[in-house]
């Protein structure tokens, strides 16, 4: 638990790679061919690739580095990747790509790989890649995402941080994907792009919401559980496809307290136990593995108590919307709502 905390600190802080430099022809770039370099890896197709040649030249890229079988961070980091491949819909492929390199390769064959892209539906332009041990460190190093003094000893404690950068720009930077994926996504579709892309809707700063304080369960459930999970509506609306996993509205009473503050603490020990709860929802989502969040009994208890308060919120101005229509209350016309 200890060095998921450390990994996870390390991951939170967004720093930069490079100092960005001014705009640049391919050409004049400061970081190509010559500083990249062109090893070859596999995709999770089985195709060969060149790393500067086919993936990053003149591309805006997303890269992170992964390992199937990482019992924690990795499937957080990978289910956040997803949310950005939903944000950005079918400009992945075509003006951005997305890259997960395995720093297993021994275990991470094509075969691995691919089934690890369908299982979090990774569609045209997310590649998952393995190749020689000794060339992914060498990108890891280049990357900037690489301490021998730790992540030589153990996968567990591999830099968490992605990369997003422009190679044609020269711009490059480190982000934790732990960050929100709008902000991600913005980053990636729009700064990358030099702003080219006008925004898709006009919107006035007097119609702002109020930011409100919000408490450690809450902050808990964004950065940990709401990537593959909702809370009683789609965190991505509109944006299709399946949840990694279920829907958590209402499961503190669905489900005994106690069951769920072992399932969050150690998924894996269930499973291993043959917990038939923990082997039903596993089979049932695809088998992807619940994470291990490394939180303690405090933090647990602040995410169950988070959610037990939302569902009940939510619950409660659902029965009001009833009772206003059971009594025959109407919404306001838009010529009255504001008189």
């Amino acid at each position: 638990m200890q060095i998921l905390r450390r990994t996870l600190t390390r991951a939170c802080a967004f720093l930069l790679l490079f100092a960005a430099p001014s705009f640049t022809q391919a050409a004049d770039a400061p970081w190509g061919a010559d500083y990249f370099p062109n090893v070859e890896l596999t995709t999770h197709e089985g195709k060969k690739v060149r790393f500067f040649d086919d993936l990053i030249k003149d591309k805006v890229v997303a890269i992170n580095f992964i390992f199937t079988s990482c019992p924690d961070v990795c499937p957080l980091e990978t289910a956040r990747m997803r949310e950005v491949q939903k944000i950005l819909g079918d400009r992945v492929g075509v003006d951005v790509f997305m890259y997960s390199i395995s720093i297993d390769p021994e275990t991470d064959t094509p075969e691995v790989l691919a089934r690890y892209a369908e299982q979090y539906e990774a569609g045209p332009g997310w590649i998952f890649l393995t190749g020689k041990e000794e060339d992914i460190t060498t990108l890891r190093t280049k990357l900037g995402l690489f301490d021998e003094r730790t992540d030589s000893k153990d996968l567990s404690e591999h830099n968490l941080n992605l990369i997003i950068g422009n190679q044609k720009t020269g711009r490059w930077m480190k982000r934790s994907p732990f960050e929100n994926p709008y902000i991600l996504a913005t980053q990636i579709g729009s700064w990358l792009h030099n702003w080219k892309l006008p925004p898709k809707s006009e919107q006035d700063y007097a119609e702002a919401p109020e930011l409100r304080q919000i408490g450690r369960g809450e902050s808990l459930f964004r950065t940990r559980c709401a990537s593959c999970h909702g809370l009683g509506k789609k965190q991505m609306e509109g944006e299709g496809g399946r949840d990694v996993g279920p829907d958590l509205l209402g499961v503190t009473q669905k489900r005994g307290r106690a069951w769920l503050a072992r399932w969050i603490a150690d998924p894996g020990k269930l499973i291993a136990e043959k917990d038939p709860l923990a082997t039903e929802l596993f089979e049932a989502y695809d088998r992807v593995l619940m994470p291990n969040l490394g939180l303690n009994a405090l933090e647990i208890e602040a995410l169950l108590s988070y959610i037990e308060e939302e569902s009940a919120r939510q619950h409660d101005h659902s029965s009001h919307d009833h009772g206003k229509h059971d009594h025959g209350e109407q919404e306001p016309s838009k010529e009255h709502k504001h008189e």
